[in-house]
């Protein structure tokens, strides 16, 4: 699966995609995964309530079911308008 960072995810962390195997249920399982990575996973993942997902390009809650279909997902700061 491929997992894609944004903006300042991506700063932390030091890279923009990665491919990881994962047996995750849920798009906050796969969270606990990466977090238990290292720690610059486990600084961009502190604040969950500072992060938005979408699996395969659609937007999701942290709840949602990966399945055996899910090839992508993204994490990102919430978008601003203005």
């Amino acid at each position: 699966m491929e997992v894609l960072y944004f903006a300042w995810l991506r700063e932390r962390i030091g890279v923009p995609r990665e491919t990881v195997e994962t047996s995750a249920a849920t798009v906050a399982d796969l969270v606990d995964e990466l977090r238990a990575r290292d720690d610059w996973h486990a600084a961009a993942f502190a604040d969950l309530s500072a992060i938005r997902c979408a699996v395969d390009q659609r937007l999701v809650p942290l709840d949602t079911p990966l399945g055996p279909a899910a090839r992508e997902v993204a994490f990102f700061p919430p978008m601003t308008g203005g």
